[in-house]
Order: structure tokens, then sequence, then C-alpha cells
């Protein structure tokens, strides 16, 4: 670069010993990259990364300024339209790349991610405020509790249509859950949001979902806590999905989450909302919001494997752990040798539910010898409860009581959609796709 009289940023063409030619702007190379690559951003967007050998030439095209980060500059907006809250918290739709580590960081506030998409202000009048900055696996059952409170104050007042909530998805499951019951009787829809590419690419998906997400916020005919995301790898459409029954099923697509044993809220294309069920809590401006929010940090979830032995249990239990979410295998079960342990750890209070490591389906512990063995050890059934949702609220219902029995009363109650009564035994969804006509 320096025989070529180039640097970082400026526009340049450079050509490979075999003839290719790539066009494009320089830029900083991560810290533990290639030292023998040169990164260009090219003109559609996309970088890539060439092997640069002394045979190849590089032209300077053009000198380009420094790159300055844009000033936020909240948009005009009419007041007529529905107010919507938006909260910031992080994660990949709050994050863009770092060039010199090649590391993805959280770097948006909420404000930035509404200024940045200027179809908002035909939709809603939208306030920004940033919570967190910080990826999903950094959230915590007292962040939890943080973000539920903001969500009783913007209710509380009869301000908002509703509140969009800008989250990582890895752990955007468990929040949703969390919020599910820690504010209860909502007016308007609470929407969980966000994005499986970082908003500085051009692979993103981060203005499709916010897009969709306030949508919903402000015209959607429900007052759940809802995930909205892409339903399709294109921008054909996004889901809404009940905030105690989705999952994320996929490690990096863009339609990575799910329902599970439930049938999504809601269909979104942008502002197009089409309801998917009849079986909602509907939207009533009227409703005064219930916070409920403390969580205890005394709660494991546990995955079951074969030849798991005793001792962990027994580590648990003497770590003073009061609570144990256990995902079983199948219709709900652990092996045989772990029965005695589990059974003395809940004469000394130790409250356990089963789930199951299955994705769709119930627990049924009446089944098999071991199942019922559990069931007298003083195992709670988690129905068909995902284990990351029976997780949260056991930790709610352990903030609220040292009464087991209340405790399995809790447990056993469907407060937030988590339990579903009527499901078939045999669902399994053959296909994921949703007409959009």
């Amino acid at each position: 670069m320096k025989n070529s009289n180039v640097e970082v940023f400026d526009y340049v063409r450079i050509i490979l010993s075999d003839g290719r030619i790539y066009e494009g702007v320089i830029l900083p190379r991560p810290r533990y990259g290639d030292p023998d690559s040169i990164v260009l951003k090219l003109d559609n967007g996309y970088n890539v990364g060439i092997k640069i050998d002394e045979k190849t030439t590089i032209e300077l095209l053009k000198k380009l300024p420094k790159p300055k980060l844009a000033e936020v500059v909240k948009p005009y907006i009419s007041e007529e339209l529905p107010k919507v809250l938006m909260l910031g918290t992080g994660g990949t739709i709050a994050s863009r790349i770092d060039y010199r580590t090649g590391a993805v960081y959280s770097f948006f506030t909420a404000e930035e991610i509404y200024s940045m998409i200027s179809e908002l202000t035909e939709i809603a009048f939208v306030d920004a405020k940033t919570i967190f900055t910080i990826f999903s696996e950094d959230m915590t059952p007292a962040r939890w509790s943080t973000i539920a409170e903001h969500v009783y104050r913007g209710f509380k007042d009869g301000e908002y249509s509703g509140i969009v909530i800008a989250h990582g998805t890895d752990t955007m499951g468990y929040t949703a859950a969390a919020l599910s019951f820690a504010v209860r009787n909502i007016p308007g829809p609470v929407v969980l949001v966000g994005a499986q590419r970082s908003s500085d690419r051009p692979s993103t998906d981060t203005i499709e979902n916010v897009i969709a997400a306030v949508s919903a916020a402000a015209y959607a005919p429900f007052a759940e806590v809802v995930v909205v995301m892409h339903g399709s790898m294109s921008d054909e459409y996004c889901l809404a999905h009940r905030g105690t029954k989705v999952r994320k099923c996929h490690t990096s697509r863009r339609d990575a989450f799910r329902s599970i044993n439930d049938t999504p809220l809601a269909l979104i294309q942008r502002t197009k909302i089409k309801m998917l069920t009849k079986s909602y809590i509907p939207r009533n401006p009227e409703r005064e919001p219930v916070l409920d929010n403390k969580f205890s940090d005394k709660v494991v979830l546990l995955k079951f494997y074969p030849g798991m032995a005793e001792d962990i249990i027994e580590a648990i239990v003497d770590a003073g752990y009061r609570g144990v979410v256990l995902e079983g295998t199948g219709l709900g079960h652990v092996r045989n040798e772990l029965i005695p342990v589990i059974s003395r750890a809940v004469k000394d209070g130790v409250v356990f539910v089963m789930t199951s490591q299955c994705i769709w389906g119930r627990i049924n512990m009446n089944v098999y010898s071991t199942g019922v063995e559990l069931l007298k050890a003083g195992v709670i059934p988690g129905e068909d409860m995902l284990p990351e949702t029976a997780f949260v609220k056991l930790s709610w219902a352990l903030a609220k009581t040292d009464d087991v029995e209340e405790i399995k009363r809790i447990m056993l109650t469907n407060i937030a959609g988590e339990i579903n009564p009527h499901s078939n035994a045999n669902y399994y969804p053959k296909v994921f796709f949703y007409e959009t006509s």
C-alpha cells in the first residue's frame, strides 16, 4: 500500500496476477486477519478479502474523506400517529462490525436504530430510549426486572399504544417469557425484536424486523408480549410469536424463530397485519397494567444426559439453589439412579419441574414407571412448557413465595399462554410456510 501511495478508506482498483480486477474502498484490516490480505468494500456493499503478492498492482482511483459517525437526527413525525415507545437493550440489532478486530460489537442505540429507518415516520410517533447496550448473553433476571419497570411505566400513564424492545436474539425468548409474567394486564402489545445480521451489513434483517415490530406495537389487535422476527429467509414477511411459546431454532438463518406447540399470533408484511389465530388477548387502552417483576437467581436449568451422576444434583442443592428445571428425555424422564437424590432434595424444599428435550409435544409422566416414580418423588410436570419458559416461570414463582404447594399451583396454572391445555399430542409441523395473500 505504501509503494502504491494508497491508504485505508481510499477508493482503489486492485489487479491480481491472474487478471481479476476489483474496485472498492480499502477497509481497516482485522487485527487478527491475514497480514498479506487487503479488505475491500465493493460497490455492491459486500466486503472481500484479497490475497496480495508481488505481482498485484493497486491503483488509486479516488481519495475519500475519512468516515465520520453520522449525527443522530430525529426525523419529523406527525403527533397524530399512534405513539410507540422503543427501548434499546443491545444485541445484533444494535451492532456493527469493528473492522480492526473483525468482531461485532454493540454500538447503535435505540435512538440511532430509529433515526436510520425513515419508513417509521409514517407508521408511528416513536419515542426511543436506550436501557442497556449489551449482548443478550449478558442479560440477567435483574435486568428483566428493569425492562419490566420501563414497560410498566410506559403503559401506566396511557401514553403509548405499544412498546418495542430491541434485544439480542440468543436469549430473547427468555426475556419475552419474563416480561409475560412480570407485566400483566397490559393494554397493548409489547414487541421484542432483534436481528440475525448486524445493521451495517447488506443482508441485515434489521429494517424489515423493526418496521414489522413498530407496526405491531401501533396497530395489532392483541395485547400480549410477542417476538417479531422474519418468517422466511427472504424479506417477504415477519411473524409475531407469543412470548412464552417462542424459541430460536437456528443459529444464523433470518427465520430462526418458531412458535413451539402453538400458532404464531400474526403474519406481518410491513404495515399489513394478518391474524393467524383467534386465541389472543385483545387490545384495550382502558386496561391497567400490573407490575410483578421479582425473579429469583437461585434456579438452574439442567439438561439430563445418559450417565448423569447424582453428585451434580447434590452440588446444585449444596450451593443453595431452590429450584431446578429438568430437561428430561421424551415424555419427561431421567435415569432411575437420580430419583433418590431428587426425592431427598424435594424433601429439603427444593422444587423440581420436568420439561422435555424434545421441541414439540408435552410431558406425560404417567406412561412409564420412571415418570411415575418421579411424580411420587415430588417432581412437578411442566406440561408443554418450553424449558426456557419453565425456568423463567420458576424463577418468578420462587421470588413470590417459599411455599412449595403454592409454587406447584403457580407452575401448573396457565398464566401467560405458556401452557396449552388443548395441544394435540400428535402435532408436528411438516412445513414452515404461511400464506401471505
